[in-house]
């Protein structure tokens, strides 16, 4: 699809102009946004990538349109999978939940630029090597492996890759935040503070993101513009979409294993379209191989039939259910416990309230799953602390009474 520079020109001006306005009307001023701010904006983000590929729809055709679109889900889905990690990263850091708005739009804004390199590297090599698309599928083969293999309950591992490891050892920052600032001063000194750690963090792991996402769309299609476009607009209200179904991600149980599917039928895909224009002299000696290509509209119906299953499936399965439940209730008790977490009173408030739910889900899903919480000593302790500090701030008029039932 030829795309005139002016065309080019207003894009990224429009890209640009969603994130100042992002920031200075959203993340500038820090606090926590509410469901519904998060829900209207969320909508808003998704609405204007539809818009957007409908009208590659109208002014490209039926191609470009269907390879924007399947390029679009298949980056969001990713995307959304990229959230577990966030989530485990901010809470290992213990950001303020005021502050987690900037943290997670840095991080949007350096995966835009990460991505945006690795693309423009992407098309260079197609352009010159035809080989790099057997490259590029097994990646995506190696990385469906991966997914299957991985656990996104296990998140000391998933929080604890070498970017993250790297950081810790050369930035030393203080031991507590000072609002969002990345510089404090401490005893007349000038001092980092623990923020610019966590922006490392979630920025280095973009780059390690990447090395997923954009061979994944090569695999859907191989026009730059198309690439582009996609990969913004699947990052666009990302941040909203964190604070949206930040109490549901664990629920999503089986999305590894949707992705797995996802990546491993580009994968197939982008081999395929490999031996077809094969020009590898140990392959059929240099000719191309006469097999069947997987069409555009194929792909994105299964991409859409594979993320449609993994979700159905994952939020009827009743062990979705009590994972979310533990592992939301381990979070906030935790958060609730951290006097630093946030000084909103009626945040506080929220996240216990948050606490009492995640405990009535649990005791109505049956004594298996109630079991599943007495065996973590651990978690149990965390409820009980959480139940006794909140009784110590009804004592002090700085919080409402709620009737609890144990879980023990």
């Amino acid at each position: 699809m030829g795309v005139p520079a002016w065309v080019w020109g207003l894009t990224i001006a429009f890209i640009i102009g969603l994130l100042a306005f992002d920031f200075f009307f959203h993340v500038r001023k820090a606090h926590v946004p509410t469901l519904r701010e998060a829900a209207i904006w969320s909508a808003l983000y998704v609405g204007i990538a539809v818009l957007f590929g409908v009208a590659v729809l109208v002014f490209g055709g039926p191609g470009p349109g269907s390879e924007y679109f399947a390029g679009y889900v298949t980056e969001k889905a990713l995307s959304v999978d990229n959230l577990f990690v966030f989530l485990v990263i901010i809470a290992s850091f213990r950001v303020p939940r005021e502050d987690q708005q900037k943290v997670l739009l840095f991080g949007i804004v350096f995966a835009l630029i990460a991505r945006t390199g690795f693309i423009l590297v992407g098309a260079a090599l197609i352009n010159t090597f035809a080989w790099v698309f057997y490259l590029f599928g097994l990646v995506l083969l190696l990385t469906a492996g991966n997914l299957l293999k991985s656990d996104h309950g296990d998140d000391e591992q998933e929080a604890d890759n070498f970017v993250i490891r790297i950081a810790k050892r050369f930035i030393r920052t203080t031991e507590h935040y000072d609002g969002d600032k990345l510089v404090t001063v401490v005893d007349g000194k000038r001092m980092l503070t623990p923020m610019l750690l966590v922006m490392v963090a979630i920025g280095g792991t973009d780059i390690l993101f990447a090395l997923d996402s954009v061979p994944a769309i090569f695999g859907l299609t191989q026009d730059v513009y198309l690439v582009f476009t996609a990969t913004a607009f699947s990052l666009m209200g990302l941040r909203q979409l964190y604070f949206l179904i930040d109490g549901l991600l664990d629920r999503l149980i089986y999305l590894s294993y949707g992705l797995a599917t996802i990546l491993g039928f580009i994968g197939i895909k982008l081999i395929l379209h490999a031996l077809h224009e094969n020009n590898v002299p140990i392959i059929n000696d240099g000719e191309p191989v006469p097999v069947v290509e997987v069409s555009t509209s194929l792909s994105l119906a299964v991409i859409i039939g594979v993320l449609l299953i993994t979700v159905v499936a994952s939020l009827f399965s009743r062990k979705g259910k009590a994972q979310t439940a533990i592992a939301n209730a381990r979070r906030h008790a935790i958060a609730y416990l951290d006097s630093e977490y946030t000084k909103d009173p009626e945040e506080r408030e929220r996240i216990f309230r948050a606490l009492l739910d995640e405990r009535d889900q649990i005791l109505a899903l049956g004594p298996k799953y109630r079991q599943m919480v007495r065996d973590e000593a651990e978690l149990i302790d965390l409820l009980n602390r959480a139940a006794a500090k909140h009784d110590e701030a009804v004592a002090r008029g700085h919080a409402e009474p709620f009737t609890r039932r144990g879980l023990t």
